[in-house]
């Protein structure tokens, strides 16, 4: 019987020394990149009469910490052949809007100044992801992917897969443990996932540096028509794409403006942030979901630069950060129907449904919803926050889906407004903690509660139980002088 490494950590998990040692012993046999992070897409062969190999970089947007770019290069250097890294830019993604494809496009337009100081030539196809791919393909020796989640990205590799007549791994790299590592189901909540996932962390968080190219040649001489990242404005309108919200999000994309940020939230918010982050009048929340979700931030580097400090609130954040962001993963991973109402629990539908038919005092369109024009001061600032500057307090984003399946005229159309609301204004809009987080609100990951008129067993929220908890007027002052910049 064979014993994977993961089951090892499962009954020696305490003993971190022992794993460390472990970790560095794999790294010096050259075994860079975990196995259980890569797997085979297809059953084709590598093509060695191809001149290159090439790492496709579309969810894992930097250099450091990144193990697909790495599986890429030690690829690369085992064939003796030039690594070509590609990243191909979706027109009209659903749901994104300019200021997403600006955010992103910044961190890609680092990643390629800093593949150029490794002599590897980035190829950026402003005509779509596959249509680029295919200007490549009868040059690919190899292909390496970045592993992604929702559907549409899944499609894209699957058709590459099926294009190429070449190898394609897919490596995981923007979770902390692999998904299938940690359970081969869907999870009911976060106190199953944790079970599972708190013993495998410290073994599956090694830290890795990119090597270097060795191969002697490398050389690129393929005819690409590669996007111009110089003048990125320019780029994204030329792409046709549709303008929601403020033009430009208040943040810098990147790796560097990620770590800065970190820096910063270790330094003024990391001190507190058990008690504090659900405090909407205050803002002690980290600040780097859009880093995480485009992949310009590792969630391994985060781990690393916190684990350590004598503060007593970094288990409050590593919970957030591994268990309760990694449960959204396992969700999208193994629900189809994560983004859809269908997706809900069981429980939560049935008890929906038999509430569907309860007068409603208030309802509102959804143009109302998206403009922030409700009767509730509390919601309408948090709406204001999304629209404006990408983001809504934790605390509130509950709130605000709670509002919006009581406010609106059926409970599957409320599921999709909140859904398309969050997709399309916050920072990190389509990606699997926004999916989780508006089916919570719905039910999953929950567990019924006391019955009641509209919500059935589903979770209950109102104003009251916020003024309650929070000073709520020192949340409207801190909104209007945020978004007033």
């Amino acid at each position: 019987m064979r014993i994977h490494r993961y089951d090892l950590v499962r009954f020696l998990w305490m003993d971190t020394v022992f794993f460390s040692l472990v970790a560095k012993a794999v790294v010096r046999l050259g075994m860079m990149v975990d196995e259980q992070r890569i797997r085979k897409l297809n059953t084709k062969p590598t093509l060695h009469e191809k001149p290159y190999v090439v790492y496709w970089m579309q969810a894992s947007g930097r250099v450091e910490q990144n193990e697909a770019l790495s599986f890429a290069i030690e690829t690369a250097n085992s064939l003796k052949k030039p690594l070509v890294v590609y990243f191909g830019i979706a027109p009209r993604f659903a749901g994104a809007t300019g200021r997403h494809y600006r955010f992103m496009l910044e961190g890609i337009q680092e990643v390629e100044k800093e593949l150029q100081e490794r002599s590897i030539p980035l190829l950026v196809s402003s005509h779509g992801v596959v249509e680029g791919l295919k200007k490549l393909q009868s040059s690919i020796a190899c292909l390496i992917v970045d592993r992604a989640y929702t559907t549409i990205e899944r499609s894209w590799r699957k058709e590459v897969s099926l294009l190429l007549a070449c190898t394609v791994y897919e490596v995981e790299a923007n979770v902390v443990v692999p998904v299938e590592a940690v359970s081969d189901k869907e999870e009911y909540s976060a106190a199953t996932l944790r079970r599972k996932i708190e013993p495998m962390i410290s073994y599956f968080a090694q830290e890795i540096q990119i090597p270097e190219i060795s191969v002697k040649s490398r050389s690129f001489d393929f005819p690409f028509d590669t996007a111009d990242l110089e003048n990125i404005p320019l780029l994204v309108e030329s792409l046709g794409i549709e303008q929601k919200g403020s033009s430009v999000l208040p943040l810098q994309g990147g790796s560097a403006a990620a770590l800065s940020r970190l820096d910063d939230f270790i330094e003024h918010a990391l001190v507190g942030y058990d008690t504090k982050r659900n405090d909407p009048a205050q803002n002690h929340s980290s600040g780097l979901s859009a880093y995480l979700h485009f992949g310009q931030i590792s969630p391994v580097t985060i781990y690393h630069a916190v684990k350590d400090l004598d503060i007593s609130d970094v288990p409050a954040f590593l919970e957030q950060l591994i268990v309760r962001r990694e449960l959204a993963y396992n969700f999208v991973a193994f629900n189809p129907f994560y983004d859809q109402y269908e997706g809900l629990p069981s429980w939560a539908r049935k008890s929906l449904a038999a509430h569907e038919a309860d007068p409603r005092p208030i309802t509102y369109r959804y143009e109302e919803l998206e403009k922030g024009e409700t009767h509730d001061p509390y919601w309408n600032a948090a709406q204001k926050e999304l629209v404006l500057l990408g983001r809504m307090h934790n605390y509130l984003r509950m709130y605000w889906g709670k509002k919006i399946l009581e406010w609106s005229p059926t409970f599957k159309q409320g599921f999709s407004w909140a859904l398309k609301l969050n997709n399309t204004y916050q920072a990190d809009g389509r990606d699997p903690n926004g999916y989780a987080g508006v089916a919570w609100c719905f039910g999953k990951h929950d567990r019924p509660w006391v019955e009641r008129p509209i919500f059935g067993n589903i979770r209950y929220m109102n104003d009251k139980g916020l003024e309650r908890k929070f000073n709520m007027k020192a949340y409207l002052q801190r909104i209007e002088a945020e978004t007033s910049l």
